[in-house]
């Protein structure tokens, strides 16, 4: 449940910061989808090993890449070819983008990092 609803919470989030045009630019979407499935914990190693999936070199990209992909051909009516390129286009900014945590959270430890680095992020440039 908490997967879920932050997967869905990061989607609110583009929305509100980048005006996301969800219905007419599908590399909006594929963005939306790539930081999603990055930052929500969609491809933990737990998560794909219950898939069988898993592997040693770049697994995490390959997953968010193809989840991602799952993601837009369940809401857009369009060719798979349409979306791996929307998703190709984006990906390399979209992966790297990790606002609104600034990292990526793979586990409670690294959330809880993330939060503390949420609540000090004004700390280094209050006294200039």
């Amino acid at each position: 449940m908490n997967r879920v609803v932050t997967h869905e919470l990061i989607h609110a989030f583009d929305h509100c910061r980048a005006h996301v045009h969800w219905f007419t630019d599908v590399r909006h979407l594929a963005c939306s989808e790539v930081r999603a499935a990055n930052l929500s914990g969609d491809c933990s190693l737990v998560n794909e090993i219950f898939r069988l999936h898993f592997g040693l070199k770049q697994h995490h990209q390959t997953c968010v890449r193809d989840r991602a992909i799952l993601s837009i051909l369940a809401v857009r009516n369009i060719s798979k070819e349409v979306a791996q390129k929307a998703v190709d286009e984006v990906f390399e900014s979209c992966f790297n983008d990790h606002e609104p945590f600034g990292r990526i959270p793979h586990n409670k430890t690294y959330a809880r990092y993330a939060h503390r680095d949420f609540q000090n992020r004004d700390r280094y440039y209050s006294n200039i």
